[in-house]
Parts: structure tokens; C-alpha cells; sequence
């Protein structure tokens, strides 16, 4: 996920300028423009860091100097100075809130991503934790490398990455079959093709199909249990990856990957973010320099 390809900085510049508008007043009316800063980047609370290239490429765009003090990555302790930002004291403060935002969401993501990867580690498990479509509109590219940062899985990033045969595309195509059929008709080789099954009976029919994953949706523990369980009677179990998606929460997480899926897919590492507490603090002050 190269975060200098010019579509990335594009993005970037656009939220730097959401927040601008026609330019920050309240710095340029307080600053005087020959003023340059020394600042600190520093994380309130632990957390696994992740966005470093993100606010790299804002506060450069700015026109500041932004060192990154730690990797990508990396669980540091609360207080941790984690980036050095030096420039023009307009540039620092202008570009400070929009990289701010990015590192504080995407070190939210990693590090909730992480503490549930530790959770099924520890106990002994290889289950596979992904990430879904769940994210804010503009934000889904940096959301998903935050996930993949903090050592998940990023799943699918756009609709033409796989098939996924939902409950919506079998209801008009009458049937799982026949939604496979028209699935393996019309698209690549290439691509793999995962169905969404509610059901014991409909994850039997998927399997019979030949998909590549099953997805067993909003199951409970027991049902999905039940659904494992009926697809190693018939043999096919070993044919196709079980994703498990929908019910699963931090509490019951364990429940779910004890029944050995591969991957174990969740919305809420994207869809409910919360923001790691960062602040950036000017540490040394330099008039007439820029």
C-alpha cells in the first residue's frame, strides 16, 4: 500500500484543504510569518502507532519538516513522543489538526486490531482477522492500512476485488446455485467467489456449489458451530474458507474463533473508531527564521 502514489497525495492535500478553507486566520493573525516552531508529536495512551506517512505527506505539503521518532507498528507506552514537526510556525499549525485526525483514527484502528489479534494468539488460535467494506466514505484506503498495520487483514477494498454473493443478489437470483452459476458465467477465473449464507442449509448449498469462501453470516456460535460441523460430515469442509461476519464483538470473539474458521471479518474496527488521544506541543520557538 505505496502511501506516495499521487492518488494517496491527492486525497491527502484534499483534506488538508477541507480544513483550510481559504486559510487558517486565526494562525496568520497571531504568528508572524518569519516565526518558525520546533514541535513533538506525542500519543496520551498506549497504543500500536499507525498514519506516520500520512502526516509525513500533510505537514510536507504544508510546507513543514515532519521525523517520524518510532515505527509503524509499533505498541509504545502513553507519553511517547512519537514525530518531530519543524518549520514555519504557520505551516506546523495550519496542517496540525488535519494530521492529527489521521494518525489519532488509524492508530485507533491498528491498535484495536492488534489487542484482538493478541486475544486469539494467546489462545492458541490462527484465526484470521479482517476488516470489512464498513468504512467512512474517502477514509477506506487508510482505514485498511491501518488494519493492516495493527496485523489484520484488509479484505475486499473495492467491489471488482472478488464476488461476494449476498443475501440481496440470491433473493433475485432465486437461488444460491444459480447465483453461482451466473457468478462463474460472467466473471474471471481470477477472481475468487464467496457466498453469504444465513443458514446451515444455505451454507450446504454454497459448499455443494463449489465456492471458494463461505461466509457464515449473523450466526450464533451454535449455529455456525452447526454449520462447521454438517460441512465435515459431507466432506467439503477442507474444499472451502470459512469467514465468520456479523454478531461477533470483543466479548464473544473467542467463542467464534474456537471453531476454527479461517477469518473472522468485523465492521467495527472501521465503522466505530476510537480515536487514540495524540496532541502536538511547540517545544522551541525561532523569530525572524523561517
Amino acid at each position: 500500500m505505496d502511501t506516495h502514489k499521487p492518488i494517496i497525495r491527492e486525497m491527502l492535500m484534499s483534506f488538508l484543504r477541507e480544513d483550510l478553507g481559504m486559510g487558517d486566520i486565526t494562525t496568520w493573525a497571531v504568528v508572524p510569518a518569519d516565526v518558525s516552531v520546533d514541535s513533538q508529536i506525542i500519543v496520551k495512551e498506549e497504543a500500536v502507532i499507525a498514519g506516520l506517512h500520512e502526516a509525513s505527506l500533510i505537514f510536507e505539503m504544508a510546507g513543514a519538516k515532519f521525523k517520524a521518532r518510532v515505527e509503524e507498528g509499533v505498541e509504545v507506552p502513553a507519553g511517547t513522543i512519537i514525530a518531530e514537526v519543524k518549520g514555519s510556525g504557520r505551516a506546523v499549525l495550519s496542517a496540525e489538526r488535519t494530521a492529527l485526525n489521521m494518525l489519532m483514527r488509524m492508530t485507533g484502528i491498528a491498535t484495536l486490531t492488534r489487542r484482538l489479534i493478541n486475544m486469539v494468539r494467546e489462545a492458541g488460535l490462527e484465526v484470521r482477522i479482517a476488516a470489512t467494506r464498513k468504512t467512512a466514505p474517502g477514509l477506506r484506503f487508510f482505514d485498511k492500512r491501518a488494519v493492516v498495520i495493527g496485523g489484520g487483514d484488509p479484505h475486499r477494498f473495492r467491489l471488482d476485488d472478488a464476488v461476494l454473493i449476498k443475501d440481496n443478489h440470491v433473493r433475485i437470483a432465486g437461488s444460491i446455485k444459480e447465483a453461482i452459476r451466473r457468478a462463474r458465467s460472467a466473471v474471471s477465473f481470477a477472481k475468487s467467489i464467496e457466498v453469504e449464507a444465513r443458514t446451515v442449509e444455505e451454507a450446504l448449498e454454497a459448499a455443494e456449489s463449489g465456492v471458494d469462501i463461505i461466509m457464515l453470516d449473523n450466526m450464533s456460535p451454535e449455529e455456525a458451530g452447526r454449520a462447521i460441523r454438517m460441512l465435515e460430515e459431507v466432506g467439503l469442509r477442507d474444499k472451502v474458507m470459512i469467514e465468520i461476519s456479523g454478531g461477533v464483538t470483543e466479548d464473544n470473539l473467542l467463542e467464534y474463533a474456537r471453531l476454527r474458521p479461517e477469518i473472522i471479518s468485523l465492521g467495527f474496527l472501521t465503522h466505530s473508531v476510537r480515536a487514540v488521544d495524540m496532541s502536538l506541543e511547540v517545544v522551541g520557538i525561532h523569530a525572524g527564521s523561517s
